[in-house]
C-alpha cells in the first residue's frame, strides 16, 4: 500500500502582486526519491522552503507526516535540509561545525557526527578549516549535516553542486542507499542525468506551476 508522507493541497505563495507558486497540489510517497526540475527562478527552492516551514504559504495546505505545517507545527520534525548554499563557520573544522549544529536539537552525539562524515567521504579527525575546503568538500559537509540526525525525510536543493565525478557517483550511491533504508528524498537538480539515475518520480516547475512528468 502506498503511503503519502508529504501532501500538498492548492498551495499558493504570493509576494505583493507577484504570484510565485500557483495552486500546487501533489503527494509524495514514502521511501522514494522524488525529483523536481526547472529553471532558476521557477519556484523549486520556494516550494522546498514552504514544505520545511521556512517560508509561510499564502494559501493552501502542506501536511508532513500527518501534521499541517503552520497549524499543527511551525517547522516539521524529522527533516534533513540542504537549501541554497550550506552555511558554515569558516574558521572551524567540518567536525566542529557539525558538533555545534547538533547542539540545536540535541538528539545525536559525536558518534553520529563521525559516522555521517565518513558516509560522505570526509575525514572527521581532520583539523582543516571549512574556509579551506573546496566547493565539493563543503557540499559533502552539507549532505553530512542533512543526514546526521537520521531524519526520515531529506529535502535537497541542488545537492550535487561543486562535486567532481567521483563525488557525484558517491552521493548518488548514498542517496539510493538511504532510499532503500526507507528514507523519503525530495531532490531539485539541474542535471537530467542525476534525475534519470536517482528518481522514482519527476515533476517539472515552470513559472510557479508544478506538473508531474513521470
Amino acid at each position: 500500500m502506498n503511503e503519502n508522507i508529504i501532501e500538498i493541497k492548492n498551495l499558493n505563495k504570493q509576494f505583493k502582486d507577484a504570484k510565485v507558486l500557483k495552486d500546487i497540489t501533489i503527494n509524495f510517497e514514502k521511501s522514494k526519491i522524488h525529483g523536481v526540475i526547472g529553471r532558476n527562478g521557477s519556484g523549486k527552492t520556494l516550494l522546498f522552503k514552504c514544505i520545511c516551514g521556512l517560508l509561510p504559504m499564502t494559501s493552501g495546505e502542506i501536511i508532513v507526516q500527518g501534521k499541517s505545517v503552520g497549524k499543527d507545527v511551525d517547522i516539521p520534525k524529522n527533516i534533513g535540509i540542504i537549501i541554497e548554499s550550506p552555511g558554515f563557520l569558516l574558521n572551524y573544522s567540518g567536525y566542529k561545525n557539525l558538533l555545534l549544529l547538533s547542539k540545536i536539537n540535541k538528539i545525536i552525539g559525536k558518534e553520529e557526527i563521525i559516522e555521517s562524515m565518513k558516509l560522505v567521504g570526509l575525514d572527521p579527525s581532520s583539523r582543516k578549516h571549512v574556509g579551506k575546503y573546496s566547493l565539493g568538500m563543503r557540499q559533502r559537509l552539507g549532505i553530512a549535516q542533512a543526514v546526521m540526525e537520521k531524519n526520515s525525510i531529506l529535502i535537497l536543493d541542488e545537492p550535487m553542486n561543486g562535486l567532481d565525478k567521483e563525488g557525484l557517483n558517491d552521493m548518488r550511491e548514498l542517496f539510493k542507499k538511504l532510499r532503500d533504508e526507507g528514507k523519503t528524498i525530495l531532490i531539485a537538480s539541474h542535471s537530467t542525468e542525476d534525475i534519470d539515475i536517482l528518481c522514482d518520480t519527476v515533476c517539472e516547475m515552470e513559472k510557479g506551476v508544478l506538473e508531474v512528468i513521470r
